[in-house]
């Protein structure tokens, strides 16, 4: 049996096109093998395709004897074989015109992952199994490439960076909310000259970013990168295996991302992923509690932070444990997101469905009372439900006090009877100024109860609220990404 590599990337990496290289095993120092397909090599990193479609970068040092002396003999023909014109640059001028130590001798995709994120002061948002993730919204001191981002996140799959994505002046974080999580429903104020002040904002972050690079990386070139309405023209630089593509969406963001130079020759393209290879691994995430409750675990995290992004954030989470890429701010733009934010639940959902089933998921929805009997259905398989609701005051404080409570029930049968008379006597009502989406994750039959996560941080990642109280919220519109 073939034994994989640590390194091994998540259902959640970008996916390259095909490669024509034939189909080997590779062996590592250590003795672990996989039997993969050269894509190509670059600055030490060479990057293999695995059967089921996905590639990842591994560094050519790590390799036994005889692939190292295989990848120099084939790479040539897959990759030209030729430096960048900017490799010469020094890790040490780039990182002056980043503002902070962010670049280093070896590539950012064989680092440490947790390393990289306590350089740029970004704090851990997400940890499963195999994927995580790292995100801050900046103080406004904070510069990189000499602008200030809103927000930074780095991507990372067994604790290897596969992407950090940075979005300076936006519409929803310019005129963004008082706090985060519940305090995001209390709207900054959005002034007159709102549309002028953004862009002014924007213009002046592209223009600080494009000089900054240009100084040291030359001139860009321009290219398509993306997928269906996310897919734009940006402006990419290139040093030492990393690809550097900055993003100006009209009247919407301000976008840098830092990818691998082969995702960034395939144009952002991301293949279909196996239907078996998620079904098994979604379905190994779910946990039967003696208490009754069925839980889905290890789901991603990201946290909206201070403004009106719960539809895009959800929309995010769900398509990323379904083994799909998404980005919440591009997915906003789909939603129609106002200043502040925001989000058309519909507008996003209806604009994203295409791209989902292009990838081989289905994409269901239904409107009605809750039901456990429904719900069940795709949260036994692993799946997570994407629920509209009104989460006001009474409904949090609620949640939040019974979700501690819960951690210390020891009589069950007690509990479901508290439960029933919690339902009966419930005085939540709807209140569309707290309109909000989340994720059902869970249910207990017995209790008639139904766990649910925020897009809000880890604190947020499970609560429970009974059925009867959440039909009094619901806008009774169910979404679900499946296969």
């Amino acid at each position: 049996m073939i034994r994989h590599f640590a390194l091994l990337l998540s259902l959640s990496l970008p996916l390259l096109a095909q490669s024509g290289g034939e189909l080997r095993v590779f062996t590592d120092v250590k003795g672990r093998t996989i039997k993969a397909r050269l894509v190509g090599v670059a600055n030490g990193q060479v990057t293999i395709q695995r059967e089921d479609g996905q590639q990842f970068p591994i560094a050519l040092a790590t390799l036994s004897a005889a692939d190292q002396d295989y990848v120099k003999q084939n790479a040539t023909t897959q990759t030209g074989g030729k430096a960048g014109a900017n490799d010469k640059v020094a890790a040490a001028e780039l990182n002056a015109i980043v503002g902070r130590e962010f670049f280093g001798d070896s590539s950012l995709w064989d680092t440490d992952a947790e390393q990289v994120a306590q350089r740029l002061e970004l704090r851990p948002e997400s940890k499963t199994k195999t994927q995580s993730s790292f995100r801050s919204y900046p103080s406004e001191e904070f510069r990189f490439f000499g602008a200030r981002p809103f927000s930074a996140a780095l991507y990372a799959d067994n604790n290897k960076p596969t992407a950090l994505s940075l979005v300076y002046a936006n519409k929803g974080d310019l005129f963004g909310s008082k706090g985060s999580a519940e305090m995001h429903f209390e709207k900054g104020e959005v002034p007159k000259e709102a549309k002028e002040m953004l862009e002014k904002a924007m213009k002046a972050d592209v223009n600080a970013i494009s000089t900054a690079l240009s100084k040291s990386l030359g001139a860009p070139t321009k290219m398509r990168f993306g997928e269906g309405a996310a897919r734009e023209t940006v402006d990419r630089w290139d040093w030492r295996g990393h690809a550097i593509l900055l993003k100006e969406k009209d009247m919407e963001y301000v976008g840098l991302e830092v990818v691998t130079k082969a995702f960034a020759d395939a144009g952002g393209t991301v293949d279909k992923t196996s239907e078996t290879i998620v079904r098994d691994r979604v379905k190994s995430n779910l946990e039967a509690r003696e208490n009754g409750d069925v839980v889905i675990g290890d789901l991603p995290m990201v946290d909206q932070g201070p403004k009106g992004y719960c539809a895009p954030a959800t929309m995010e989470r769900a398509m990323r444990h379904l083994g799909l890429s998404a980005d919440m701010y591009v997915l906003a733009m789909t939603g129609n997101t106002g200043f502040g934010g925001g989000t058309s639940m519909y507008a996003l959902f209806d604009g994203m469905g295409q791209y989902i089933r292009r990838k081989g998921r289905t994409f269901d929805n239904w409107s009605g009372e809750m039901k456990i009997k429904e719900l069940a259905k795709y949260i036994d398989r692993g799946v997570p439900v994407i629920w509209g609701l009104s989460s006001t005051d009474l409904f949090n404080d609620t949640a939040n006090l019974r979700t501690k409570e819960r951690a210390g029930v020891t009589d069950w049968g007690k509990w479901k009877t508290q439960m029933e008379q919690a339902a009966a006597t419930s005085a939540m009502k709807p209140d569309m100024e707290s309109a909000h989406v989340v994720l059902i994750i869970g249910y207990n039959k017995e209790t008639n109860e139904i766990a649910f996560s925020d897009s809000w941080g880890e604190r947020y990642k499970e609560r429970w609220i009974t059925v009867g109280e959440a039909e009094k919220v619901s806008q009774q519109r169910f979404y679900v990404i499946s296969f």
